[in-house]
């Protein structure tokens, strides 16, 4: 099966339903299909290739979701891009990806430049929502509302390369993933295995969809969904959409839930409509979570997953986040493994370790990558042993369920001990004054490496240095308690909208004339 094909089915069994809702427009599953065969006869007729390779940036709109389906129903490959990355970084993304045709919003229009200098197998700019001189032509001026059907140009076979993402470059330059349709089917799948729905989901997207938000809400149209379009992440207008449009499902990084926890008005709110809300990308704060489930109700569904391996390789759904006794029943869990996928802990050298030991996730199955694009040393790399590596420490229990600890390249080596900094940031979100914090290692000639973490308030604390560490040292111990903590107003965050460590430890190892 095609990705596009998940839409058609959506469009079969929800013909007249909402399909997308922006603002005041509303648009239903036919009529979004006869936009999408009529942006997808325009590729055609323009010379797009079977199998070629087309980006939309732009960031959450109606338009850009049909641009994307779009590129699906001329049978091309749908390359992720993300309009908040540097000009720089999309240029590289774009070459090394070998993009055909770039749909474009205005409010880069100013990127294209760019773009045509160091981009030369770029072929076309299309205009997405309104006419500007710098793209070929504007979408509106060419497409044909009354095109006849478009062929299927492509067998739609498992390994054919469906979609493009990239790594986000958090280790060095962006590499492009790939992932075929058969990830697709697996990622569907698990998500529908996860996250059974007895009526057709209401799914807001309010986190960018160029990151996970934007694949699953395509997922949920396999189910006649209707996906709500907020231009950005805003926790006013997230809780009056939530209202209004009775949403029934939602991703949201924890730092959003935070936000919107903290919001004046969710005390109030109607939050009984959701069933989900799915929350990933980083660990979150068990005093959060159990506020989380007090106000929106047992709707926390955990997942954990990466670019390579998308979103659900585990999953831990509402009804295993609580015990009889109303309590954690698996505090700080990602989940157990979703049906198609195989996960272990695994030591250096490639062996299994068992129940309680540290080691690295790795995984099999249908939903990991087809490999890195135009990189097979690194393909080759993150697979040794027959595993996917994902980079992540972690370890899991007796009863199967994971564990993340951090990520392998953040780990702290301060005084010859580890220190893992998801596992100090977990103590110092417990504080009620702290809204996020982010702690890294720095250069130190005691300890080798000190431990620092930069702390966010939440709005109208003022959280003080010594009471924070003194807390932390509480609940750490000497070894893993932060050395100094930094009070800051905002957090460095990457283009998905994470706490950025690197950002935070660059100038202190630049300092010291090292890299990290």
């Amino acid at each position: 099966m095609r990705m596009i094909d998940y839409f058609d089915r959506g469009l079969r069994i929800a013909h007249d339903r909402p399909c997308m809702i922006e603002g005041d427009t509303r648009k239903s599953y036919a009529e979004v299909a006869t936009r999408v065969n009529a942006i997808a006869a325009l590729l055609i007729a323009d010379g797009f290739a079977p199998g070629a390779h087309a980006a939309v940036l732009s960031g959450n709109a109606m338009v850009a979701f049909e641009a994307v389906l779009g590129i699906l129903r001329a049978d091309g490959v749908w390359a992720m891009a993300n309009n908040r990355a540097s000009t720089g970084e999309n240029a590289y993304l774009f070459d090394l990806l070998d993009i055909d045709t770039l749909f474009i919003h205005s409010d880069v229009a100013d990127r294209i430049a760019t773009f045509r200098n160091e981009c030369p197998n770029i072929r076309r700019y299309i205009a997405l929502d309104r006419p500007f001189a710098e793209a070929d032509f504007y979408l509106e001026d060419r497409i044909d509302p009354d095109a006849p059907p478009v062929p299927q140009r492509r067998t739609g076979g498992a390994q054919e390369l469906g979609f493009l993402a990239n790594t986000g470059g958090t280790t060095g330059r962006s590499k492009g993933v790939m992932l075929t349709n058969g990830n697709w089917q697996a990622l569907v799948s698990s998500l529908v295995a996860s996250m059974p729905m007895t009526t057709p989901p209401v799914n807001m997207v309010a986190a960018p969809m160029t990151h996970a938000a934007g694949p699953l809400a395509l997922a949920s149209m396999a189910l006649g969904g209707t996906v709500v379009i907020l231009p950005k992440f805003e926790p006013g207008p997230v809780i009056e959409a939530i209202e209004q449009h009775r949403v029934t499902y939602m991703f949201l990084p924890p730092t959003a839930i935070y936000m919107l926890l903290s919001h004046p008005g969710v005390a109030q709110a109607d939050f009984s409509s959701l069933q989900y809300i799915s929350y990933a990308g980083a660990p979150m704060s068990l005093d959060r979570l159990k506020e989380a489930i007090n106000v929106f109700g047992p709707v926390m569904n955990a997942s954990f997953g990466q670019t390579e391996a998308p979103m659900c390789v585990t999953a831990m759904p509402p009804h295993e986040h609580l015990n009889a006794a109303g309590d954690l029943a698996h505090p700080g869990s990602c989940g157990r493994p979703n049906l198609l996928s195989i996960v272990e802990i695994m030591d250096n050298d490639g062996h299994i370790l068992p129940p309680g030991e540290r080691g690295e996730i790795v995984v099999r199955g249908p939903l990991v990558m087809a490999g890195y694009y135009k990189n097979p040393q690194a393909t080759a790399e993150v697979s040794t042993y027959g595993w996917h590596h994902t980079g992540d420490i972690g370890l899991r229990d007796a009863d199967g369920w994971f564990y993340v600890v951090d990520r392998k390249k953040d780990m702290i080596i301060s005084g010859g001990f580890n220190v893992y900094p998801a596992e100090v940031e977990k103590a110092l979100l417990a504080h009620d004054a702290v809204q996020d914090c982010a702690v890294v290692g720095i250069p130190d000639e005691k300890w080798g490496e000190a431990v620092i973490a930069f702390v966010e308030p939440r709005p109208g604390q003022e959280p003080q240095e010594a009471a924070l560490i003194a807390f932390a040292r509480e609940a750490l111990g000497a070894v893993k308690t932060p050395k100094r903590i930094e009070i800051v107003g905002q957090l460095p965050r990457t283009n998905a909208g994470k706490v950025s460590r690197a950002e935070l430890r660059k100038p202190y190892w630049e300092e010291a004339g090292r890299k990290i």
